[in-house]
């Protein structure tokens, strides 16, 4: 059975309370930067869903780093030399938060995992100082 929007804002609402480090725009993020990572940027291997009421659908599924890099390319996209102090806002300074709500999201049912996903895939993925700041570049399309 199909999720109800209902249902999963009270997941999401469940979840903000349980786990106060991070705001709502982080999960949102994420769960964006995800299908970016899947639609835009073609990241994942193709395989049947795994999420009740998708049966029949197939899903990308993108590894750990493979997402942090996409959130990396997103951020810059979205807030360019902001993103660091956007990101840290909402709660998140490394890629290991990166992780932390993938996870909170696949325990209250909004994701999946494969049995080959680990927490620890998020770990260290790369330094937010370095791919956030230092690496920014404008390129001739943005200008």
């Amino acid at each position: 059975m199909a999720r109800t929007p209902a249902a999963e804002f009270a997941s999401l609402d469940r979840l903000l309370k349980e786990d106060r480090r991070y705001k709502g725009e982080a999960y949102q993020f994420v769960a964006v930067g995800l299908e970016y990572a899947q639609k835009v940027l073609g990241m994942g291997t193709p395989q049947p869903s795994a999420q009740p009421g998708r049966e029949g659908e197939v899903a990308r599924h993108v590894t750990g780093q493979e997402l942090c890099w996409a959130l990396r390319q997103l951020a810059h996209k979205q807030y360019g030399r902001l993103a660091k102090l956007v990101l840290a806002s909402w709660g998140i300074h490394s890629t290991s938060d990166f992780g932390e709500i993938v996870y909170n999201l696949i325990r209250v049912g909004h994701l999946s995992k494969s049995p080959r996903d680990r927490r620890e895939d998020f770990d260290n993925v790369y330094d937010f100082e370095q791919a956030l700041v230092q690496e920014f570049v404008i390129t001739k399309e943005e200008v």
